[in-house]
């Protein structure tokens, strides 16, 4: 069973590696930033410390809480809905406009950033941790690198045409 301290803990650093996520995001102007990423990222890791304390809730003894989660995978049913319930949010940043789609990579980062909530709510933290900053480094990296060249193709230039 999660204590209060457990739990008030792994939420903080959902919320600290959400934020983390949400400042590159923020940086460059994406429709979702710091306060997008860490309500989704702690709301992950609340969700799934619920999945992770409801068969001690539920469970007429302490004793009969370990037969409970073996025989009832619940705690993974509410873990699956995160991934679909933040695939609906990610769909709402998508945005079709003439030839060109925008908001794909922040829709993923959103995405991306309830599963570092996930890994929180999970205890995983050093997993989370890593995964945050690898992530973030990409996002930088890959922003700053041009593409285009590597692959041979030329820049598309924004703007209206006239």
């Amino acid at each position: 069973m999660l204590t209060l301290d457990d739990m008030v803990i792994r939420l903080a650093v959902a919320i600290i590696l959400g934020a983390i996520v949400g400042v590159e995001r923020e940086m460059v102007g994406k429709e979702a930033g710091v306060r997008t990423d860490i309500v989704v990222a702690a709301g992950a890791a609340i969700f799934t410390m619920i999945g992770l304390s409801l068969p001690y809730t539920l469970s007429l003894s302490p004793g009969l809480a370990e037969r409970v989660v073996v025989e009832n995978s619940g705690y993974l049913r509410i873990i699956a809905n995160i991934v679909v319930g933040i695939g609906f949010l990610g769909a709402g940043i998508i945005i079709h406009q003439g030839p060109r789609v925008r908001g794909l990579t922040t829709a993923a980062s959103v995405w991306f950033v309830a599963a570092i909530g996930v890994l929180a709510g999970i205890g995983l933290i050093a997993f989370a941790v890593i995964s945050t900053i690898g992530m973030t480094a990409l996002l930088i990296i890959l922003r700053k690198m041009d593409l285009y060249s590597i692959v041979g193709r030329k820049k598309k230039k924004k703007g209206k045409k006239k």
